[in-house]
């Protein structure tokens, strides 16, 4: 069982504390002026001795005369009364002074006492929760939410849900976020561990042990009681035995289906899938295959292993059949792993058996000819359980280095808009025939002379580059998944609503295969930031982070996964920060 879990200090109180400490500071912290004190025993009322008379010695015998020692005396005696009535009048204005302190510190609890009263309690902000999502057509409330990842995915997350919850509902602290977190992210000062109101423990090292481990997931969601779990990109986001099993226990799993995950998820059934849909497909491994979907929405596992090769001879006799240079890829790989570009039969024997390495064990392995000169092209899509499937916009992801992007644009200029329609409608045709739900990235490949586009690969969840698209749209996306798992159709979602300029508070359907979505006024362009090591052929590495300085503007800003005296170990992702400017 997870272990280590411990509630985190929430942002309220922290603002609670600073205030409290703000208003205690109003009390008078000098002494007050003591009214009706004679000038005399000011030192006296002060605690200092009464001054001596001129030419007084103690250790001299008084020579005074018997006439003057009643007036020395008296003097001395005065001086003395002065001096208590100074005392007294002091202690009387020490005791106000105590009970003024201590309004003031009664004001000022009472006035945060009033301001606590005034917030919205966890149970109100539930209530409120529950009447957006029923006005908008939801049938089910997601509130405590597990986010199954760490880095830039974790924090972007949590940054993107609170934002809407405030811009939208009005509250800041709708959500409840678990987040897991090993001994290695803790000691590296991971900002999600700090934006989490709770975190668990996971066992450290490669994420077979934690982000990626299945039955650990699912055992801290079931632990923690969570309503749903969010997988971010990587780790298991792709792992289509993740909503299979949290189906099994009751929590809502924010993205698709297991059967949509499997086939979509799959390049390989993803290919067989878009060509029995008609959209055009890159001369491949699996050239001409079509399939119906299984009842299990699956294809066919005859139809499936007719497009994927299991030996390097097997991919050597497809490339010579489709033609050199040629791709190896994994169908399960990703971020840069599991591919390798072959331009001879001997390239293909040397690099097929790192691909093998490279992906997660018994990933498919398929060829695919390499299309030189290609712009990669990707539309977003977003498929809720109602049937509707949207396409907000693109990004131009063309910049790659070691098959790993990194700048992004959008929108994608280089693409003529209509073709560029046609391309987002073919997405939205392939997404909705086989009852997509969720937030997912239809990749092509672009040849800017011949205005062709070919079909490349279905991402079944939230990449890296959205907000690229978030900043074109002004569709938060993280909080687009919510809600549409919450049952919420696309339609009645109000900022897609306003990016078809419709009126946010009507219920006028939208027919998204018909209808125009308001082009975007602006151009948007991101940078990744990454940790890596130029005396070594800019490879990834790890170490200590310094300082991290950068001031968001609104037409640039940007997100980081650490802060100052964070770090980078070794089992991280280089990726630590990403920058976007309009």
């Amino acid at each position: 069982m997870p272990s280590g879990c411990r509630k985190m200090q929430s942002a309220a109180a922290l603002v609670a504390g600073a205030a409290a400490a703000e208003a205690f500071s109003l009390a008078p912290a000098t002494a007050p002026v003591l009214r009706g004190t004679a000038p005399s025993a000011g030192p006296a009322a002060n605690g200092a001795a009464p001054p001596q008379a001129a030419g007084d010695d103690s250790s001299t015998p008084a020579t005074a005369t018997p006439s003057s020692v009643p007036t020395t005396a008296a003097a001395a005696g005065g001086a003395a009364a002065l001096a208590v009535l100074g005392a007294a009048s002091s202690a009387r204005a020490a005791r106000r002074e105590r009970r003024l302190r201590a309004k003031t510190t009664r004001a000022a609890v009472t006035m945060l006492e009033k301001d606590a009263t005034a917030m919205t309690t966890p149970g109100e902000a539930l209530k409120k929760l529950e009447q957006y999502v029923k006005e908008r057509g939801g049938s089910r409330v997601l509130k405590r939410i597990l986010i199954a990842n760490n880095g830039m995915a974790a924090t972007k997350a949590i940054l993107s849900m609170r934002q809407w919850a405030y811009l939208e509902l009005g509250l800041d602290q709708v959500f409840e976020f678990v987040v897991m977190a090993t001994r290695d992210d803790l000691d590296a000062n991971a900002e999600f561990i700090r934006l989490a109101d709770t975190f668990v423990e996971v066992p450290s090292g490669k994420n077979v042990n934690n982000y990626a481990n299945v039955d650990l997931i699912c055992e801290t969601a079931k632990a923690q009681k969570v309503d749903a779990v969010w997988p971010g990109w990587g780790h298991a986001s792709e792992n289509p035995d993740l909503p299979k099993k949290l189906k099994e226990l009751g929590v809502t799993f924010i993205g698709p289906p297991s059967p949509v995950m499997s086939v979509l998820g799959d390049k390989i059934a993803a290919n067989i899938l878009a060509q029995t849909a008609g959209v055009p497909s890159i001369p491949w491994s699996g050239d001409g295959l079509t399939a119906n979907l299984t009842e299990e929405g699956t294809i066919p596992e005859e139809t499936f292993k007719k497009g994927c090769v299991t030996t390097a001879a097997e991919a050597v006799e497809c490339a010579e059949r489709i033609g050199f240079p040629v791709m190896v890829k994994a169908s399960e790989g990703g971020g840069g792993k599991g591919i390798r570009m072959c331009g001879s039969k001997e390239e293909i024997e040397a690099n097929f058996p790192q691909v093998q390495n490279e992906a997660p064990p018994g990933s498919p392995i398929f060829v695919m000819q390499l299309c030189k000169g290609a712009r990669h092209i990707e539309v977003q899509i977003v498929g809720d359980e109602h049937g509707n499937a949207v396409a907000l916009n693109g990004r131009d992801c063309s910049t790659q280095r070691r098959f790993q992007k990194i700048f992004e644009e959008g929108p994608p200029t280089i693409v003529p808009r209509d073709t560029f329609l046609e391309m987002e409608r073919a997405a939205q045709r392939l997404t909705q025939n086989i009852g997509y739900v969720g937030a997912g990235t239809v990749e092509y490949l672009f040849n800017a002379e011949s205005k062709e586009f070919y079909f490349l690969e279905l991402n079944p969840r939230l990449q890296v580059e959205h907000p690229v698209t978030e900043e074109l749209t002004r569709v938060n996306l993280p909080a687009t998944q919510l809600q549409v798992c919450m049952g919420i159709p696309l339609d009645r979602i109000p900022q897609i609503r306003r990016f078809y300029g419709r009126d946010v508070d009507d219920s006028s359907p939208i027919d998204f295969l018909e209808d125009n979505y308001v082009y975007p006024d602006r151009h948007v362009i991101a940078a990744r930031i990454t940790a890596e090591n130029p005396d070594d052929g800019f490879k990834p590495t790890s170490g200590q982070i310094n300082r991290i300085k950068f001031q968001s503007s609104v037409s640039c800003w940007g997100y980081f996964s650490v802060g100052a005296n964070g770090s980078i170990h070794e089992y991280a992702d280089s990726q630590f920060g990403h920058i976007f400017a309009h």
